[in-house]
């Protein structure tokens, strides 16, 4: 082949992806650096919102990006008990034309009901339920056909669980997914982790208040109980017809680590999968060193193989 030959592929290969930049608006060529036109109508805001599950109020809130929309959604599922909640990566997300949706599952900060990871699967049910009622597409723009799951940790851990029971069109990413399963079933061999898991949540855990309205001796239980089920590694098959995004750090712990990030990417391309990418940084579990370069890998990798792998369907 001719080397006058490639512009002309490059050209074709690169325009949906620069159509897809400029329905977003102007904006969106930066979504990390550049604010949106305040001029935009309507402009970018930020609304709260309350979603129902199972009897519960969910507290939340979405921003809304500039322009009549509708806009795809992202949905971020923060970790437990949640102290990073990932609003400034909602707010490039936000920059970059789509509408980021947060909330707090059931018996944290504040949200109603109580507090079980079981629960958490369900509240994120609820959330994808409510972002396709025809009544809340309507009044915020949302495009319910382009969603995606961004979830970190014990969020990963409900994108990864949740998003293989979704049309394939739902993306996910995990950022230092914690793999629950995995780690309840080395209990049983290795009772000083069982001491320091159930440590963590008596720490984290109130009856009465929060940061986790819950019973600590019921969630390491409930983790017990459902260890083979809950061990995202056997999700491979669930995830391989869609775009998976896994973001790892290095100085994590074992159940999220690089390695852990690493067996759930190769065990989804032996089921087929082809649209798995894996990131690392050399970093602690919240990113504390890379919320820059973190940002802009989610709203590249949104923009691009996962806005295609939308259109496509």
């Amino acid at each position: 082949m001719t080397r006058f030959k490639w512009p002309l592929i490059l050209a074709c290969a690169l325009a949906p992806v620069l159509a897809l930049a400029q329905a977003q608006g102007p904006a969106a060529t930066d979504p990390v650096h550049s604010d949106p036109s305040s001029s935009a109508s309507p402009p970018a805001s930020m609304q709260e919102i309350r979603i129902p599950s199972h009897g519960a109020r969910m507290n939340g809130l979405i921003y809304l990006a500039a322009g009549a929309g509708p806009h795809p959604v992202v949905i971020f599922l923060h970790g437990y008990p949640g102290n990073e909640k990932n609003l400034d990566l909602a707010q490039a997300v936000r920059r970059a034309g789509y509408q980021a949706l947060y909330v707090d599952y059931r018996g944290t900060w504040g949200s109603g009901g109580s507090f079980s990871f079981a629960h958490g699967l369900e509240d994120v049910a609820a959330v994808l339920a409510w972002v396709r009622a025809p009544e809340n597409a309507g009044k915020y723009h949302l495009d319910p056909g382009r969603v995606a799951l961004v979830g970190h940790s014990f969020g990963g851990w409900l994108a990864l669980l949740s998003a293989g029971r979704e049309p394939s069109g739902v993306c996910v990413a995990a950022l230092a997914a914690w793999n629950i399963g995995w780690g309840a079933q080395r209990f049983a061999a290795h009772p000083a982790e069982r001491a320091e898991a159930l440590e963590y949540l008596r720490a984290t855990t109130d009856p009465a208040a929060g940061p986790v309205r819950g019973a600590a001796d019921e969630l390491l239980a409930e983790m017990t109980a459902h260890a083979s089920e809950w061990d995202y590694l056997t999700q491979a098959a669930a995830l391989k017809d869609r775009e998976v995004l896994l973001v790892a750090a290095t100085r994590d712990s074992p159940d999220e680590d690089v390695a852990m990030h690493a067996r759930l990417a190769g065990a989804i391309r032996t089921a087929g999968g082809r649209h798995v990418e894996t990131v690392t940084y050399e970093d602690d579990h919240s990113f504390s060193s890379h919320r820059v370069a973190l940002a802009e890998t989610i709203t590249r990798w949104l923009r691009t193989d996962c806005a295609r792998a939308q259109a496509a369907r």
